[in-house]
């Protein structure tokens, strides 16, 4: 991926030195977990021993933990420099063309979100924001909760490396955003509260359509030669890696489609591609009868 070091975005809080670790997990919007979360469950899951997906997904609640992992000090903050300014770029890049697409396309402004930089734990307006969540968008103060170490993660636990892969995971928090701003979240909430029962099925399809506004985005990186077929492959296989199907098989062995809650990684990949190939909005209509 072709980008240019630029120093921090005033969209980054970064209150890497201010965050602490333990606790148990805090309560997250209308049970949205971020493009990590459902591969955390995974991880979480092989490690304890025990189906963490079934307790999200209304089997009960998971027992405490607590965290011993250190806040690091300031000599990690500078070897954390580079990814900081990777992100740095990739927030302003989309939020740029979120400025110039959603206009064009629904008559609607872009208003920029901010991305707050943590460790471990750090309180977010939708409860505690946490490592062994992953990152997630908060639709009620408008943020992005990032620890870098989710990076390490995706690169050397779940096979997903290169930066474009990265670049994915920020585009896909943010296409929540754009969601809140076209009025599909607190929509979708609402239908979640009505209608408990099609809580998952619903949060499939907002989370398949954050990552086809993740390949709207990825569409005019390749038009202005940023990225490259290797990076879109990257991205492709960072979304197979969070796939509810993959995740599940390696966690208990089986799947349960039912409980899922982003999606396969087959649909994952189809609609990043969706967006990908036309960069157009109507594109990511993953709410229709016919998909």
């Amino acid at each position: 991926m072709e980008w240019t070091p630029g120093g921090i975005s005033s969209d980054i809080e970064d209150r890497r030195d201010d965050s602490g670790g333990g606790g148990n997990f805090g309560g997250f919007g209308f049970g949205h977990f971020g493009i990590g979360g459902t591969l955390i469950l995974g991880l979480l899951s092989l490690v304890f021993g025990r189906n963490f997906f079934a307790l999200f997904s209304g089997g009960g609640t998971p027992a405490p933990m607590t965290h011993q992992r250190t806040v690091p000090d300031r000599a990690q903050d500078a070897q954390e420099g580079n990814e900081v300014q990777f992100v740095s770029f990739v927030l302003d890049d989309v939020q740029k063309n979120w400025t110039v697409i959603l206009p064009q396309a629904e008559n609607r402004p872009y208003r920029n979100a901010k991305l707050v930089l943590f460790r471990v734990a750090y309180p977010s307006g939708c409860g505690m924001a946490k490592d062994a969540i992953g990152p997630f968008y908060c639709p009620e103060d408008e943020k992005v909760y990032l620890d870098l170490s989710f990076f390490d993660e995706l690169r050397n636990r779940f096979g997903a490396p290169g930066e474009f892969a990265q670049a994915y995971v920020i585009a896909h928090e943010l296409g929540h955003h754009v969601q809140k701003i076209l009025g599909i979240e607190p929509r979708v909430r609402a239908l979640q509260e009505r209608n408990p029962q099609s809580a998952n099925a619903l949060s499939v399809r907002l989370e398949l359509q954050a990552d086809c506004f993740a390949g709207v985005w990825a569409h005019s990186t390749e038009q202005r030669r940023i990225i490259n077929a290797a990076d879109v492959n990257a991205a492709l296989g960072a979304a197979a890696a969070v796939g509810d199907d993959r995740l599940q098989k390696m966690a208990t062995g089986r799947v349960s489609p039912e409980s899922f809650t982003h999606g396969t990684s087959a649909q994952r990949d189809h609609w990043f591609q969706a967006g990908l190939e036309s960069g157009r909005l109507s594109s990511c209509n993953t709410f229709s009868q016919n998909q």
